[in-house]
């Protein structure tokens, strides 16, 4: 979803990056970054540990990811990633299932989906944040994915463009092409166990119509 099919981490980076500051606690952007997939709790409780060297109470925990919520909706709607279109289409063709596996739990998920990407994905082809107990980088979401899809995992591709992402869908014995949408160094993404990095989802779309 971030970082894959919409631009919208560098939304995330900053929303993360300036709310931390009201409650004495420090996160770069880049950082930011390193933790995408993470739960938001997750996120939360690496910054408390660093910072207060305990864990955030429940009620630091609502206040801390509100304050994270409110900067990041004074900001522009994320642009879908350039190259997602083309890449949908070529997995189309390919006759593949797609399938969406996202930390996200973003009620319009959905209506945003079908908006800019219509007729591509189907909610029964969905493992979202509300689907599982266990966040990336636990490999859970990438086999709740594959379970969904009635496929072994030596049948499957994953795209991510997340160090966390890459791991989970390891895990869960995937082949990664890793598109690296943002900031980080490609080593990164292959310490995390991508197969192939490539710069964005266009050479993404490239890989799947066979033309790289």
């Amino acid at each position: 979803m971030d970082g894959v099919l919409f631009d919208s981490m560098p939304n995330h980076a900053y929303a993360w990056s300036h709310a931390m500051t009201q409650f004495g606690l420090e996160m770069t952007a880049y950082e930011a970054y390193l933790h995408e997939g993470r739960t938001g709790s997750g996120t939360i409780n690496i910054l408390a540990q660093r910072y207060w060297g305990r864990d955030a109470t429940p009620e630091e925990m609502e206040r801390i990811y509100a304050a994270k919520a409110a900067v990041f909706n004074t900001l522009p709607e994320p642009k879908p990633m350039p190259g997602a279109l083309e890449a949908l289409t070529a997995a189309k063709e390919l006759g593949s299932k797609i399938v969406l596996v996202t930390g996200s739990a973003q009620t319009s998920l959905l209506e945003r989906l079908e908006e800019h990407y219509p007729g591509f994905f189907r909610q029964e082809l969905m493992v979202t944040g509300f689907d599982v107990k266990r966040g990336k980088p636990d490999p859970e979401p990438y086999l709740m994915g594959l379970q969904k899809a009635g496929i072994k995992a030596e049948e499957a591709i994953v795209v991510e463009n997340a160090p966390l992402g890459v791991e989970s869908a390891k895990g869960a014995g995937i082949f990664v092409i890793a598109a690296n949408t943002g900031p980080l160094e490609d080593t990164i993404l292959k310490e995390a166990g991508a197969d192939i990095v490539v710069p964005g989802m266009k050479e993404v779309a490239l890989l799947l119509q066979g033309q790289k």
